[in-house]
């Protein structure tokens, strides 16, 4: 090749990098408004049980927190006070947060706060978390280093829109590239693949099998769950199309234009489907969001002029409202900390670039993992192997009957009276995602420490149900129900039996 074709070259290759590497900021201002949704959407399912999984008076207080995750306990805000009232102020704030992020007001600042307290949040029950929990936070983290607030924000607005944070943005043809959007779109696909690959280790999802086994599982069962019809074919059809869709997910960086955008739409619409079909909490509405930097400018394009003139009349109107940052707000002291910071993130996302890739393949076993990292943590066990490498084959469901004083059986869970010799027949399935989580981690390791304030929990629960506690509660007991999906044969394991205070 000659000094003339290299020169030629290096352009072309920069910008075939840029199609796959960048991002169109419009696709970035969308990725934070549905962060800032999604955070709202996970805040409001877990306020439904505020009291239960976050305070001293739920399954797991701050003491039993100190014993099964030291560093959890230390870290987490959320473990400073074991108080109804703390915890609902510390919720209100990541509400707030996430609404700043929403709309792109003081942008970076909002996605760190918000950043911090979902951390906090996460790490005051660990055992009520899934996938879901763990790419958000992921994703999260990575949108912190991308110019989130430079198109279709507040700071945009402040700005005056068409100076230089966003005529920065748009001097760099119609994408941001660089490390930073590397993680974000590496990251997505470090999950699919990675999953893929636990996929072919098993014998569920080569065969056809998975699908129709996983929504044999009523425990799993969305709002439509029990509607998807028995046909071995679409079953079939649907495990092998999902399969096909995670070993073509390298295309959403390998490919660019009509085949991505094609691909991250039917990724999209399938995350959508789970949704209604799955109980699995906020995993679907989080899995949709990370794709939507995939999304090429002709999308965007379309989508601004449907909202133009609706989105002409905000912004003026926020313009009005919220001003314009003036020139010095940018100079002096501050100024300068911005330009460093400014100056770090290609650094930092480029190592944590290196890391995700790295502790996937050792999460893998590709890598060997090095004694430093294995004596601080195990990689195996934060892999990306939803229903995977099979799903399980059987239908757990829970069994929780408290006793009143004067003889009555109450569902300590739902509230509602129930057969005074209850059947193992009578097993429900879990009331939330997170309490199907935390029950089922409870029934594999039963540790006596764990299980009594889950049962002195539901002790508290069954008195507020026995008529607003007008009724003692003598005792309570929980079972876990085993249902092989195959043959029908039933295993109870029960998980304990308590005295209730004041029976």
């Amino acid at each position: 090749m000659t000094t003339a074709e290299s020169a030629g070259a290096a352009p072309r290759l920069r910008a075939a990098l840029r199609r796959r590497l960048g991002v169109d900021p419009r696709a970035l201002a969308a990725l934070r408004l549905a962060l800032g949704v999604v955070l709202l959407v996970d805040l409001g399912l877990r306020a439904r049980n505020l009291v239960a999984f976050y305070t001293d008076d739920g399954v797991l207080p701050r003491a039993t927190l100190a014993e099964a995750s030291p560093l959890g306990a230390r870290l987490s805000l959320h473990a400073l006070s074991g108080e109804p009232g703390a915890a609902a102020a510390l919720f209100l704030a990541a509400a707030l947060a996430a609404v700043a992020l929403a709309v792109g007001y003081r942008t970076r600042v909002a996605a760190a706060v918000s950043l911090v307290l979902l951390a906090s949040l996460q790490a005051r029950n660990p055992f009520v978390l899934n996938a879901g929990d763990a790419l958000l936070i992921q994703l999260l983290g990575a949108g912190l280093l991308c110019p989130l607030g430079a198109r279709w924000s507040l700071d945009a607005v402040r700005r005056r829109t068409a100076d230089a944070a966003d005529s920065a943005v748009n001097a760099a043809v119609d994408r941001v590239a660089g490390p930073a959007t590397a993680l974000l779109l590496g990251l997505v696909v470090v999950v699919y693949v990675s999953n893929a690959v636990v996929k072919f280790r098993g014998t569920a999802w080569p065969a056809g099998e998975a699908v129709g086994r996983v929504f044999r599982l009523t425990y799993l069962h969305g709002p439509l769950g029990g509607l998807v019809p028995e046909w071995p074919a679409l079953l079939a059809a649907a495990t092998y199309g999902w399969v096909a869709l995670l070993v073509a997910s390298p295309l959403l960086v390998a490919a660019a234009g009509r085949v991505r955008a094609a691909l991250a739409g039917t990724l999209l619409a399938a995350h959508l489907s789970m949704a209604l079909t799955l109980q699995i909490g906020v995993f679907s509405l989080v899995s949709a969001t990370a794709l939507i930097p995939f999304f090429p400018p002709s999308v965007w394009d379309r989508i601004e002029r449907a909202i133009a003139p609706e989105s002409d009349r905000l912004r003026d109107s926020a313009a009005r409202r919220f001003g314009a940052v003036s020139p010095a707000d940018g100079g002096g002291a501050l100024g300068a900390v911005r330009e460093r910071v400014a100056g770090a993130v290609p650094v930092v996302a480029a190592v944590l670039l290196v890391a995700l890739v790295a502790w996937n393949g050792m999460a893998l076993g590709f890598v060997e993992t090095p004694d430093a990292v294995a004596s601080v943590s195990d990689p195996t066990e934060s892999g990306w192997d939803m229903f995977a490498p099979n799903p399980p084959s059987t239908d757990a469901l829970v069994v929780a009957t408290a006793t009143t004083a004067d003889g009555d059986r109450i569902d300590a869970l739902y509230g509602d009276r129930v057969a005074l010799d209850r059947p193992p027949s009578d097993a429900r399935a879990y009331p939330t995602a997170r309490w199907r989580k935390l029950l089922s981690l409870l029934a594999d390791d039963p540790d006596p420490d764990r299980v009594d304030p889950v049962l002195a929990h539901l002790c508290d629960r069954a008195t507020r149900f026995a008529d607003g506690g007008a009724r003692p509660v003598r005792s309570v007991r929980l079972s876990t129900v085993y249902v092989d999906v195959a043959d029908g044969e039933t295993r109870v394991d029960e998980l304990g039996t308590r005295s209730c205070p004041g029976s």
